[in-house]
């Protein structure tokens, strides 16, 4: 298990139902301004939609090795975390602070960050995303941990 920082030259997936549609957009487009690429597997409008039908496609890609990371948008982050975590490999991460996205690279080697739109404020969403891609998993003792998910 590495303890590198996420690769650039991978896309990060990027999804969200219509809760998390506007932060999506927002989101994708900071990603997209700061170097990345970046895959949008929708949804593409505020319409009520089903979170599975986006949280599946973006986990399949991180476990697919096809996306460096994931970072997945609901109304609650709950949905979609829950969906995530049914991937092998995925470490789906439900974060409404900075330090817990901190910690949750550090400790948990998370991949894949969920936030739940309704209970953080844009800014802190963005501020989230920025820690948890430039956070390093510390390994050690949480490499042992990590392994035994």
């Amino acid at each position: 298990m590495s303890n590198l920082i996420f690769d650039k030259s991978l896309p990060i997936a990027i999804g969200s139902d219509h809760a998390g549609f506007e932060y999506k957009e927002q989101l994708r487009a900071m990603l997209a301004a700061d170097g990345w690429q970046v895959v949008d597997k929708g949804t593409y409008d505020i319409g009520s939609t089903d979170y599975p039908d986006y949280a599946h496609p973006v986990a399949a890609m991180v476990e697919d090795g096809l996306a460096t990371a994931g970072i997945l948008v609901c109304g609650s982050g709950n949905g979609v975390c829950m969906t995530a975590n049914k991937h092998q490999g995925i470490r789906a991460a439900l974060c409404w602070t900075e330090e817990l996205a901190s910690l949750a690279r550090q400790h948990n080697n998370a991949n894949v960050l969920c936030i739940p739109s309704r209970f953080v404020p844009y800014r802190t969403a963005e501020q989230m995303t920025h820690v948890f891609l430039t956070t390093a998993f510390e390994g050690g003792r949480h490499e042992k941990r990590v392994n035994k998910i």
